[in-house]
């Protein structure tokens, strides 16, 4: 005899629920706001090296101090919120961002540099795992498009970011970074709005005070969950690790390499990003149709002949490369993400919080080791060893189905 068939959902009615469509796009455009501020740090690296002296380890500080405070506290504040939902910490922390913004425009040292950055990373520490959460709810049960949805407002904004530095701050100097703080203004507006739904709607991230008819189920045992958490962290580890040489880096290595101008290194980073942003938002839809596991391994496997070939192309194949890996290395975190929130029902906040988390913390680790790494070697090297990171993704195989259309875990006698 069958025992019961269990859908992957963590309520049967969940997906009966339509997707607010008004929420996940004010809150993806409030994520491009926040991103946007967030990128304008990579894109003064040029200028703050020049305007200090900086060593490539010192411009590799300076992220792993904004990624480190954008990463600690999130999977903290994922937990908190998923025990006590805070429908208005989202302006809060936005307005972490905005004081980060102001001292960063008055800073003239290295040292206040660093508070400043470490302001806006609190900041960010509070908005990802709140407002993938309002993605979450705001799903529908369509949570792979919701996410994608979130995550190509904040790409878009990743990309925004060196193009608006490159046309104001680089001409004008590091003051005019005070115009940025109406970006952080016009998302407290947003995010204040969005409050009030969070608000009354906080039913819809209640999973574990369900009504009898509802499913609320684990897919695998604890082990496998471990196991495959593991796995995912893995992947988050190569694929943010690589863009950290791509963020932090790239436009040291046009210059270098090419002898571009930094305005001209600031727009081929832009073109990088807006790949980034534009390959965002088919992942997480792909993984509700086909699976996310396959998502995940097209997605960082699949770029390694790109990132292998990179290193060794002249100016024009470089630009092109660079398209391509955006495009596609970016098409794996909403997959993941998805993934890992479907491993642990009732989680979705503590679950966000940790990979957004990680992701952050990988990427400032990665942006000091690699800024060390340069000084001791070149640039070139860096990017020569980067090339093989997207290898990790063959462990992806070891990964179980989830996601797709027709998924369903049946357990049989």
């Amino acid at each position: 005899m069958s025992r019961p068939v269990y859908q992957k959902t963590i309520s049967a009615g969940s997906v009966a629920r339509a997707t607010v469509f008004p929420i996940l796009l004010s809150i993806s455009f409030s994520h491009l706001l926040n991103d946007s501020i967030q990128s304008l740090i990579p894109s003064l690296y040029p200028v703050l090296k020049n305007s200090y002296q900086l060593s490539y380890a010192q411009i590799g500080l300076i992220t792993f101090t904004f990624q480190i405070t954008a990463s600690l506290f999130q999977p903290f504040v994922g937990y908190y919120t998923d025990q006590n939902p805070k429908p208005f910490s989202l302006p809060v922390g936005m307005s972490f961002t905005l004081s980060g913004l102001i001292f960063l425009s008055f800073s003239r040292s290295f040292a206040t540099t660093l508070i400043s950055v470490g302001l806006i990373g609190i900041g960010s520490s509070i908005f990802h795992p709140e407002a993938s959460k309002v993605a979450y709810m705001a799903s529908g049960g369509k949570r792979g498009l919701a996410q994608s949805i979130f995550q190509v407002g904040g790409n878009t904004g990743s990309a925004i970011g060196p193009l608006l530095a490159a046309l104001i701050i680089v001409p004008y100097g590091s003051t005019h970074i005070l115009y940025f703080c109406l970006l952080a203004l016009i998302a407290i507006f947003f995010l204040t709005k969005i409050g009030y739904w969070y608000k009354t709607n906080l039913h819809l991230i209640k999973p574990r005070r369900i009504d009898h008819g509802e499913v609320n189920t684990k897919l695998f045992s604890k082990k496998k969950i471990i196991f495959s958490i593991v796995i995912l962290l893995l992947l988050i580890f190569s694929k943010y690790f690589y863009l950290a040489s791509m963020t932090s880096y790239f436009t040291f290595f046009l210059i270098n390499k090419f002898g571009v101008s930094v305005q001209s290194s600031q727009i081929h980073l832009f073109i990088f990003l807006a790949a980034v942003a534009a390959g965002t938002f088919i992942g997480g839809p792909l993984g509700d149709r086909f699976g996310r596991k396959y998502v995940i391994w097209f997605s960082i496997l699949g770029v390694t002949p790109f990132t292998l070939f990179l290193p060794y192309a002249n100016l024009f194949w470089t630009s092109i490369l660079s398209v391509v890996i955006g495009f596609i290395l970016s098409s794996a975190f909403s997959a993941i993400l998805v993934y890992a929130q479907e491993l642990l029902p009732g989680k979705v906040g503590m679950v966000s919080g940790l990979f957004f988390g990680f992701a952050f913390g990988m990427g400032g680790i990665g942006s000091a080791v690699l800024g060390v790494l340069a000084d001791h070697t070149s640039i070139f090297f860096v990017y020569k060893i980067c090339a093989f990171l997207p290898l990790i993704g063959l462990i992806t195989g070891f990964l179980p189905n989830i996601g797709g259309k027709h998924f369903l875990i049946q357990q049989k006698s």
